[in-house]
């Protein structure tokens, strides 16, 4: 089957529904830079980090914004792999990513970036891990997309892009221009 077989294979079993196409991701973003620098102004005492795999695209994106708008390129960024922290079990094999923290976290306010905020179970793993880089003053979350209805965890997002009301069912996939080639934020029913 080629690829235009296989497209329309999948538009059959799967009913998509966009949520935030290219230029709304990229509106998102600028936004959620501009209430960080709202609230984080100066950036010396803020250190920025994505959740590995998806997080990084989000993160990566939210720093260089910031480092457009301030002009600021020394900040606090690192990218942490929370393979080894989840609590759920897996399908499939996950190999871990490379964790890339080199800076101290020690009385600093940390700000976690992943794309979907979904059970919540994630987000622990990563202040579990984030532990092992030393105590922050304060842990904050941002994410893109906040799935409300289905946390399995108390665990709320600071910053959020978009909240959108969703059920078991349905899943939440954001693809991203460096990864998938394109940016977007779907809503499949399966």
């Amino acid at each position: 089957m080629g690829a235009k077989g296989e497209s329309v294979f999948l538009a059959q079993i799967l009913c998509l529904k966009t949520i935030l196409a290219q230029q709304q991701i990229s509106l998102t973003i600028r936004r959620l830079a501009n209430q960080l620098l709202e609230n984080h102004a100066p950036l010396s005492q803020t250190a920025f980090i994505g959740i590995q795999p998806r997080g990084i695209y989000l993160s990566d994106r939210l720093v260089d914004e910031i480092r457009a708008e301030t002009g600021q390129q020394d900040i606090d960024y690192g990218r942490m792999d929370i393979t080894f922290y989840r609590d759920d079990i897996r399908k499939e094999v996950h190999l871990p990513n490379k964790t890339d923290i080199r800076f101290s976290i020690e009385g600093k306010k940390v700000v976690l970036i992943d794309d979907v905020l979904y059970t919540g179970r994630t987000i622990r793993a990563a202040m579990d891990a984030l532990m092992d880089f030393g105590r922050p003053e304060k842990v904050e979350l941002l994410v893109l997309i906040d799935r409300r209805y289905s946390r399995e965890l108390p665990i709320q997002a600071d910053y959020i892009g978009k909240s959108i009301d969703s059920i078991i069912s349905q899943k939440v996939k954001v693809t991203w221009q460096e990864r998938d080639g394109r940016d977007e934020v779907l809503l499949l029913d399966e």
